[in-house]
């Protein structure tokens, strides 16, 4: 059976019944005095009303002007309406707390909260899993079942078996949840779980782009570093501190530098070193063991030039080492000695 307010240009003056009326009525009052009447409402009655307006289409004037003069006798302001969602959300915004907000859109749009879940879908299947482990298997078990399938097939693979096999059970009987317990599941999600995969990934980026930099050529990683510092200065303060070129090698503890340069052939060290100061290379040799540490002190005594690509090559080669054994844990790239000195 069509809907009475079917046509494309709206409700006609006798199709605006009850929630159609209090919608245009507000619509024509502005945000806020409207905003001053929406408190009145509890959120059974908020939610037929925003529906309304959801669904209003365009009022026409003469309708406007019937409805008016049938609740106030006048209506001054000749102008035809648009409801839409997007009315709603302005209408509601500081009116009601976001989370009454987010109810009664979801059930305006129809979306009850879809968005939440197909965020839940992008979070790595380890992580999900782990948080799941800490959760009551019913409340596990009601997540899983809102998520993507193939999402959920991955998670549940990384549970601990009898997790896996009574989540899986649970899930047979779920019953109806109350739209109460799902917002508190969801708030506990996007604190816990959401927002800190959020922050993890910030970092993973922030280390990437580290990595990146790292790999350009000395000229282009001061250039594209002086542009980040002006334009986002505190980033570009956090990527420094993860960065490590060959330049940096001195500023390790002995010891690091000795693991270092154990994994490094003496034919690297040498064209590594070519064009490097006095200090610089007497640092590094001072890192070799005594075989190795003659043999490149005679290799640079006595060798020719080398090209500047190969020179380059070698010293990314070196600093890439010192990064992998950090990232193992075999040596620290923040520990200079200098950090313990006293000075008077």
């Amino acid at each position: 059976m069509a809907s009475p307010v079917a046509s494309k240009s709206g409700p006609s003056a006798r199709a605006l019944k009850g929630p159609d009326k209090a919608a245009a009525l507000l619509l024509c009052m502005g945000k806020p005095l409207a905003s001053r009447l929406l408190r009145q409402f509890d959120t059974d009655e908020l939610k037929q009303i925003t529906r309304s307006i959801a669904q209003l289409g365009t009022v026409p004037i003469p309708t406007l002007e019937a409805l008016v003069e049938e609740f106030a006798g006048q209506f001054a302001n000749g102008v035809d309406l648009l409801g839409s969602p997007d009315e709603v959300q302005q209408m509601l915004d500081g009116v009601l707390p976001p989370e009454q907000i987010a109810d009664v859109m979801s059930d305006v749009t129809g979306n009850s909260n879809h968005a939440m879940w197909e965020r839940l879908s992008n979070v790595p299947e380890a992580v999900f899993a782990g948080f799941l482990v800490n959760e009551h298997p019913q409340t596990a078990a009601f997540i899983v079942s809102k998520i993507s399938p193939a999402c959920a097939a991955k998670v549940i693979g990384q549970l601990p078996r009898e997790l896996r096999n009574e989540i899986m059970r649970r899930m047979l009987s779920i019953g109806p949840v109350t739209e109460a317990a799902v917002r508190i599941i969801q708030g506990q999600l996007q604190e816990d779980l959401l927002s800190n995969v959020s922050r993890h990934v910030g970092s993973d980026q922030n280390a990437r782009m580290a990595d990146i930099i790292n790999k350009l050529d000395r000229d282009h990683m001061e250039d594209v570093m002086q542009s980040l510092a002006a334009a986002r200065p505190k980033t570009a303060d956090v990527l420094r501190k993860l960065m490590f070129t060959f330049d940096d090698i001195v500023k390790l503890q002995s010891k690091a530098r000795s693991v270092l340069f154990d994994k490094i052939p003496t034919e690297l060290v040498v064209l590594a070193l070519k064009g490097t100061d006095a200090a610089f290379r007497d640092s590094i040799l001072s890192s070799l063991a005594t075989r190795a540490r003659r043999i490149v002190d005679s290799e640079l005594a006595s060798g020719g030039p080398a090209l500047q690509r190969d020179v380059l090559k070698a010293r990314r080669t070196i600093a890439d080492t010192a990064l992998e054994l950090a990232s193992g844990g075999e040596i620290e790239l923040n520990s200079s000695e200098d950090e313990d000195e006293f000075f008077d």
